[in-house]
């Protein structure tokens, strides 16, 4: 049994391969009848893989009979769909051109009891689960074997060959749906997430296989047998795995090669179906503009700037267009290796101070309010923090976004902060656009140029961050 996870979140898809096509046929819309023994005037709720996320899409009650229909004049989307119970288990079923059947199982083993009216999809369908759940059940004592580390050798040498041969049957059984049953969906979901067969390293001039071609010729081809016009496959959970596999661990985790991978995912999409294209672009923008990971978002700026300011996301109003452009402009001057705005704002003494003019290996530049909470816990520890690395030709400017100069001031004796304390009292100062400021504190890291080597930087790794650098740059 499985259970589910829901979430409001807005959800955007994914990308999948298989050459089976939805067939366009007459509407007559959909009626789907579910019974699980055991279940009486309750609700019951019919819901959707949707990337890595499942969403609840209807909700019906289950007669004093135990059984419950749902259905409507327009067909659904097709995909692997859920049936759901109040104790949010739930078990799948597969929704494709035929959406009237019905669908009767248990509590005990929703696999095992299944029985399907009316789906030829769902009776190929629930053979496989049988067929698979039966083999893992097979492995059992032979992993079993295999992770003992008492075991013999031979022993040990028997589970791994009988493994094998498992594994292999449940490829051949994948294979002949494959190649044998080209008109149902399974057909479609095997292909999809069959592995890319990479063929032997090709030898060198120097009598060598070459190392890197497997990682090469994989990543090359991952997307060969992927359909980006079947919208079908939006609604599995095999979508997500395949895009977050590419991107994750197919792509150096640096963001101009993400952002490669981005655009490679997103130009074969947009040569498919709009729903997949329309997926795929809104997954790689959001997805990195919301990225805890920092620099990440210069791959939502290279997307914007590719997609959305050249008018090729048609899905997108007006006013949400203003809203992520706008954004990315912002973002983009603050980008990592971007050299970082001057600020000119006056110290307690009311002195001007320029950033530019401060000649240090690294500036610390540190936005931060006297009445925020967390300010009052993190600037103390930036402060200790800058004690241990100051002799590391280090400086601070310290901004205060507020404008009350007694609590200001207040503040900076209190923790006797000597590093060079600015702020903008008389607001004279667009700092809080130009560094994109929405809540404090925020660290910027700079380099003796003044280029962002790190920003929104936890204040409790400056130092080691700083030593890092410092060894990159002892290296170069």
């Amino acid at each position: 049994m499985k259970k589910i996870i829901f979430t409001s979140a807005f959800a955007i898809t994914a990308i999948l391969f298989f050459a089976f096509k939805p067939v366009a046929e007459k509407d007559n819309g959909y009626e789907i009848k579910i019974r699980v023994n055991g279940l009486h005037d309750t609700l019951f709720f019919l819901g959707n893989h949707y990337g890595d996320k499942q969403y609840i899409q209807d909700t019906a009650r289950v007669d004093s009979k135990g059984w419950v229909t749902f259905k409507g004049t327009k067909k659904k989307e097709g995909g692997i769909y859920l049936g759901i119970l109040p104790s949010k288990k739930y078990f799948e079923f597969m929704l494709t051109n035929n959406q009237t059947f019905s669908l009767e199982t248990d509590t005990l083993d929703f696999i095992k009891n299944m029985k399907v009216k009316g789906s030829p999809d769902n009776e190929l369908f629930y053979e496989y689960l049988n067929f698979i759940s039966a083999k893992q059940k097979a492995t059992e004592p032979w992993r079993g074997i295999n992770d003992n580390k008492t075991a013999s050798k031979d022993s040990i040498e028997l589970a791994k060959k009988k493994l094998t041969e498992i594994d292999n049957d449940v490829k051949k059984y994948k294979d002949d749906v494959i190649n044998n049953k080209k008109d149902m969906f399974l057909s479609a979901v095997f292909k999809a997430s069959k592995d890319v067969d990479v063929p032997d390293a090709p030898i060198l001039a120097n009598g060598r296989k070459d190392s890197s071609f497997t990682y090469k010729y994989y990543k090359a081809h991952f997307f060969d047998n992927v359909d980006f016009g079947n919208p079908w496959l939006l609604r599995t959970p095999i979508l997500q795995s395949k895009i977050k596999t590419y991107l994750e661990n197919l792509t150096y985790q640096i963001p101009d090669s993400i952002s490669k991978s981005c655009i490679d995912i997103c130009d074969k999409a947009k040569k498919g179906d709009k729903e997949v294209y329309k997926y795929c672009v809104v997954y790689c923008t959001s997805n990195y503009e919301s990225s805890k990971i920092m620099g990440m978002d210069a791959v939502f700026v290279s997307m914007v700037d590719k997609y959305y300011k050249t008018n090729q996301t048609p899905w997108v109003d007006s006013v949400t267009m203003y809203k992520i452009t706008d954004r990315a402009a912002k973002l983009k001057p603050l980008l990592l290796g971007k050299v970082a705005p001057n600020l000119i704002m006056k110290d307690t003494s009311d002195i001007f101070q320029n950033m530019n003019a401060m000649k240090a290996r690294f500036t610390i530049l540190a936005f931060w309010d006297p009445d925020c909470s967390h300010c009052k816990k993190e600037i103390p520890v930036l402060y200790e923090e800058y004690q241990k690395v100051k002799s590391k030709d280090v400086k601070v400017m310290a901004v205060c976004t507020e404008t009350e100069r007694k609590k200001w001031t207040d503040f900076i004796i209190k923790h006797k902060l000597d590093w060079t304390n600015v702020a903008d009292i008389e607001l004279h100062n667009n700092f809080r656009a130009i560094y994109d400021i929405t809540s404090t504190p925020v660290v910027y890291v700079l380099d003796r140029n003044k280029k962002i080597l790190a920003k929104r930087l936890p204040v409790e790794k400056l130092g080691e961050f700083l030593d890092h650098q410092i060894k990159v740059e002892d290296k170069k």
